[in-house]
């Protein structure tokens, strides 16, 4: 009897790290929730099937950590690990010059410092389930082109693109996948959030006056499912990640003009 896979989700709290554990739990694969917000975690493992996930602490700003909770999850899972979906991320808008430093660094830290800290722990539990392993890193439609308003978030998200071109050419002859899920805006809790400290306005009702339209969570989720049993190297989820994809290689002119539109709805 084939031994049960095992994926270890960061942000698995809520939003689309909770839609990934559902889907892959669902599809009997053993879930470890990783997250810094413990409750979110609880909620999340409550609508698991009992027995089928574990819960870790972390913040993937901490290399020590993300190896103390790989190792931990892997004595969980059975001595295995199959999929590291490195999610954890957090919004962060606003003109570069009214964002903080501290506001500039979380971004950073989290968004591609923690992608990076999560594939170095990661490494060593992919390699024992190569071949067929896989990296999972959450990207966005922001990393296809600079928005203005994000100058920091698309730097993060663009990052990632590039941590995941580098490793999936690295890690190929280890037999170790590596992908990127590129969604566009996603309508989970974290669009409750204003952008950064000097603005009131919830990001999402930004996004609504840009005329953007949001991606069922659970179609992020499929994406992720798909990319780590599929070929491609990032997956495009929703219309707007489409479109902002073909209109990056055909129409630059025209994302210029729809930057200079969300930087006007973002002055509203």
């Amino acid at each position: 009897m084939a031994q049960r896979k095992a994926i270890f989700v960061t942000g698995g709290g809520s939003g689309i790290g909770r839609a990934i554990a559902q889907l892959f739990a669902q599809r009997g694969w053993f879930v470890g929730l990783a997250d810094i917000n413990q409750a979110g975690m609880a909620e999340t493992a409550a609508l698991l099937p009992a027995g089928q996930s574990s819960s870790h602490v972390l913040d993937v700003r901490s290399p020590e950590q993300w190896r103390t909770a790989l190792e931990e999850f892997a004595q969980a899972a059975g001595g295995r690990i199959d999929v590291v979906a490195n999610n954890a991320g957090v919004p962060s808008g606003g003109k570069i010059v009214d964002m903080t430093e501290d506001e500039i660094d979380r971004c950073l830290d989290i968004n591609l410092r923690g992608v990076v800290n999560g594939a170095r722990a990661a490494y060593p539990h992919l390699l024992k389930t190569a071949p067929g392993s896989c990296l999972i890193n959450t990207c966005s439609a922001a990393g296809l082109y600079g928005s203005a308003g994000m100058s920091i978030y698309c730097a993060s998200k663009f990052g990632v693109r590039a941590v995941t071109e580098s490793l999936d050419g690295e890690w190929e002859p280890d037999g170790i996948l590596v992908r990127s899920i590129m969604p566009s805006f996603i309508d989970t809790p974290l669009l409750q959030h204003s952008s950064h400290a000097a603005d009131n306005v919830p990001i999402r009702e930004r996004v609504m006056a840009a005329g953007l339209e949001f991606t069922p969570v659970e179609q992020v989720a499929e994406a992720a499912w798909n990319a780590a049993h599929g070929k491609k190297l990032h997956t495009l989820v929703g219309k707007t990640a489409r479109q902002l994809a073909f209109a990056a290689k055909w129409m630059p002119g025209r994302l210029r003009a729809r930057a200079k539109n969300l930087a006007e709805a973002s002055e509203g």
